[in-house]
């Protein structure tokens, strides 16, 4: 490995090896794998910023696959994160742009789940898009190491293509946010450790799905519309980039939530995003930088998937507003417990 500190900057290489220890081989597979991962990042920064010069990145290669299209980009993201894998400590992948699992080394210690590219809707508009993933371990079943509840997660991390490419990660010891030095090629920290304010005065929702939400949520919406005048006595700011990257980065450097509920729509009752490689690394930054994450019905982190491909329901970001949310489908909102977002197992619910 080369030398890991220039001009006093911590690199992530440096961060890992003080993570890994000496004698932890559990940690020393996660920080290999991170390093993987993020090595498919500075070759995926390359390709984004070269924009319409690398080829037609937003051209539809697949419609409709599990209701998502897939563009030239997402493949090519996805065959470059498998690609560094292959040469990690990693026995199986699963990833958004594959209908089943991966199996690279099936005696390997780590599983990662991967959405290769998020918000691939904004390719062609020059706004941020990015890669999730989360690591676990094996376990006894290798059929079944993707399909454990987002607590069991030893790391998880984001990396954003967009002004600047960052890296925001967590191995579980709070959530650290790194810059790639584009001169270099090194990841260098930036935040050490990121803070979500408990409180704040902006969310990001999808508003033209207003009228299919159900009357929790629309509730939830009008009074922070209603502003200082209305019952949360606030002026509140709506943020969306519809990349969720994004809108998770925001929320981890100045507070706001993020709504993504399910609806009355076909095929949004149970939500539209995918548990096990985005709202399961999602709500574990999130915590791990003093921020709540639920599905309405208990903790994101405790859900034990039962696909690979589940979709579920996703608020997170400042723990106060996420609780306040929940709080409109109690009793004392009249929201009642119909709604197919929040309901009596509310972890939040008094």
């Amino acid at each position: 490995m080369r030398a890991i500190l220039t001009d006093h900057q911590i690199l992530l290489e440096h961060y890992l090896d003080d993570y890994a220890g000496k004698d932890n081989q559990q940690a020393a597979a996660v920080a290999a794998t991170v390093l993987a991962l993020a090595g498919a990042g500075r070759q995926l920064a390359a390709l984004v910023a070269l924009g319409p010069l690398a080829g037609a990145m937003a051209a539809l290669r697949c419609g409709e696959r599990f209701g998502d299209s897939q563009k030239e980009l997402d493949l090519r993201s996805h065959d470059l994160v498998v690609e560094h894998l292959a040469a990690a400590p990693v026995a199986i992948v699963g990833s958004e742009e594959a209908d089943e699992a991966l199996v690279l080394d099936a005696a390997a210690p780590l599983a990662v789940a991967v959405d290769p590219l998020d918000g691939s809707s904004n390719i062609e508009t020059n706004a941020p898009i990015g890669t999730i993933f989360s690591i676990y371990p094996v376990g006894e079943a290798l059929d079944r190491a993707l399909l454990q509840p987002g607590s069991a997660q030893l790391a998880a991390g984001l990396i954003i293509y967009g002004p600047q490419t960052l890296l925001v990660l967590t191995v579980g010891r709070g959530t650290s946010v790194f810059v790639l030095d584009p001169r270099s090629g090194d990841f260098a920290l930036a935040t050490a450790a990121a803070a979500v304010p408990a409180r704040t005065r902006e969310y990001a929702i999808n508003a033209s799905n207003q009228r299919h939400w159900d009357g929790a949520i629309k509730r939830y919406i009008g009074d922070c519309q209603k502003g200082a005048e209305g019952p949360r006595g606030l002026d509140f700011n709506t943020r969306w980039v519809a990349s969720m990257v994004a809108d998770a980065y925001r929320i981890l450097v100045r507070g706001g939530i993020y709504l993504y509920p399910g609806d009355d729509r076909a095929g949004y009752r149970e939500g539209r995003l995918r548990l096990v490689y985005e709202a399961n690394p999602i709500a574990f930054l999130m915590e791990q930088a003093g921020g709540a994450a639920t599905d309405g019905r208990g903790r994101i982190l405790d859900i034990a998937p039962r696909t690979l491909h589940q979709r579920v329901p996703l608020v997170f970001g400042s723990a106060d507003e996420v609780a306040h949310v929940a709080r409109y489908h109690s009793d004392a909102f009249a929201g009642g417990d119909d709604s197919p977002l929040f309901g009596d197992r509310s972890l939040f619910r008094a």
